[in-house]
């Protein structure tokens, strides 16, 4: 049952019952009902927001005030139990157990590559054999290198494909993708080029497909008459490496700012079902030009990859979240 909009007295009143209500919890299970009936989505509190809206406009800001207030301490009170109940938990445990000093040892355990880093390492082989060098770059960008130098200007509706996380200096964020590098590096170098960069980035992403964080390639080619066939080949070379000789692909039309045209790659899975791997494209002369680059002599190729998605496929994982979870048993299948 929603809970009305309540007065001030009435609020202590709710955060004194709240409170007592979390002393009487013994356990982390009672703890988590305590939580879900206050603060959960159909808790007494999360009522008392949605009721915000119900009450005049002038009422709003005070209320609202109010209710977060509560919520605020409530956490906190929240966060301290639960300390003290792990503390409890922890000093009946000393008490309780003695140390066995003769017991035998359990054996070294041997750790494990993570298989992204593994991924990572096996794609930059590839590219290192085809004479590619790495570019390298910060996580923190300025809107310059990370929107506006790949033709991503304000207002660009791609902006909003990116969902990003700004910092508190308003031109400030964390890289949507490796594509400044590519920038920067173009700046401080003449063609011919051909390099990758890889590293993290950060979207607002979170299901069994994204995360808020994760792995890129980035690839470039600069040099005089590249061309799609160009491109073409170095896909064929990278898919047969990677995944295995007879690799089928296609090349679907697609959109990106900072190359024209611009393709999707897709590999045939063992279903017969077409997967997507990457994007790429010719480099928008608009993102050269921003670099220096003269291009009417020079134009280019790019490519990018998600290091997350070619591992899923590769090892047979069907849940991104698995490579964050640091469950051991899912890691320890990857000792070499």
């Amino acid at each position: 049952m929603t809970t009305p909009i309540c007065s001030e007295s009435d609020l202590r009143e709710f955060l004194a019952e709240a409170q007592a209500d979390l002393g009487q919890a013994r356990d982390e299970a009672q703890l988590e009902a305590v939580k879900v009936a206050y603060l959960g989505r159909k808790g007494r509190l999360t009522g008392m927001l949605r009721a915000l809206g119900r009450l005049d406009p002038g009422r709003r800001p005070a209320a609202g005030k109010a209710v977060n207030q509560a919520r605020r301490e409530l956490s906190e009170a929240l966060r301290r139990r639960r300390a003290e109940l792990r503390e409890e938990r922890l000093r009946r445990s000393l008490e309780a157990g003695q140390l066995d000093v003769s017991l035998p040892g359990r054996g070294d355990a041997r750790g494990a590559r993570h298989p992204i880093s593994l991924t990572m390492e096996r794609i930059l082989d590839i590219f290192a054999g085809l004479g590619f060098g790495i570019a390298t770059g910060p996580e923190v960008e300025d809107e310059h290198f990370n929107f506006e130098a790949l033709n991503i200007p304000p207002l660009h509706p791609a902006r909003a494909m990116h969902d990003t996380f700004y910092l508190e200096r308003k031109d400030l964020l964390l890289r949507t993708h490796t594509s400044p590098m590519q920038i920067r590096y173009l700046q401080h170098r003449k063609p011919p080029l051909r390099f990758v960069a890889p590293g993290r980035v950060y979207r607002r992403d979170a299901d069994a497909t994204h995360s808020p964080m994760f792995h890129q390639v980035e690839g470039m080619v600069v040099d005089e008459a590249v061309s799609m066939a160009d491109l073409k080949g170095l896909l064929e070379k990278f898919l047969e490496d990677f995944f295995g000789p007879g690799v089928e692909f296609r090349l679907r039309p697609s959109y990106f700012p900072f190359t024209e045209p611009s393709a999707e790659v897709d590999i045939r899975s063992a279903s017969g079902a077409w997967l997507e791997v990457l994007g790429c494209g010719l480099v928008h002369p608009r993102v050269l030009e921003n670099c220096g680059v003269d291009t009417k002599r020079y134009n280019g190729l790019a490519l990018g990859l998600g290091v997350e998605r070619l591992a899923m496929l590769s090892l047979g994982i069907l849940d991104l979240r698995s490579f964050f979870d640091n469950d051991q048993r899912f890691l320890a299948q990857f000792r070499r």
